[in-house]
């Protein structure tokens, strides 16, 4: 059930990524993206990424630590790159503030951050769903998902959940709104 929920979460996670390239796609242009859903985005990582998702998969990580120790080895320092995935999303939130601040930044500079920050957490993801959510849910017993189960503060994802959080209402419109001409453009009547 908790490796169920981080995937889950993982694929929105990635959804969210898609916007925020999309967005950047539009920067990049020259025009102007949409500025609340890329603070949203931002907030969304701050909030529930940072306070929820990495806590829960640091407690994961922990029983492995303990069931499998080769394992860890293999998928590294998981809380270390948690850090660095936080202090890229500043990055992040800092260049798209100094942007409306009208702070001199350079789009190219702007574009750098954004696509690390984006490519680091494709890439984390991706280790996450190859190496470290199968070595747990073989190694770790059913005692150790309950008491992991436990733990949980039982906070609803704040965008994905049927109850959302009405400062994530635009970013979840237009979420949907760019999956389905997304899915237009797959499929033309």
């Amino acid at each position: 059930m908790i490796i169920e929920l981080l995937n889950r979460e993982h694929r929105n996670i990635e959804r969210l990524l898609a916007v925020l390239e999309h967005e950047l796609d539009i920067f990049d242009r020259a025009d102007r993206p949409d500025y609340e859903v890329m603070r949203a985005i931002i907030a969304y990582f701050e909030v529930y990424t940072e306070l929820y998702h990495h806590p829960q998969e640091d407690q994961v990580f922990a029983r492995l630590k303990l069931r499998d120790p080769a394992a860890v080895v293999q998928i590294g320092d998981l809380a270390r790159e948690h850090q660095k995935g936080a202090d890229r999303l500043r990055r992040v939130a800092q260049a798209v503030e100094g942007v409306l601040t009208g702070r001199e930044i350079l789009r190219r500079d702007v574009d750098a951050i954004v696509r690390d920050f984006l490519a680091h957490e494709r890439r984390h993801i991706a280790m996450e769903d190859r190496d470290f959510f199968p070595a747990a849910a073989k190694a770790l017993k059913p005692q150790d998902w309950a008491e992991i189960a436990s733990a949980q503060s039982g906070h609803k994802d704040p965008l994905f959940d049927a109850a959302t959080e009405t400062r994530f209402d635009g970013l979840r419109a237009h979420i949907l709104q760019l999956e389905l001409e997304a899915e237009a453009e797959r499929c033309p009547r």
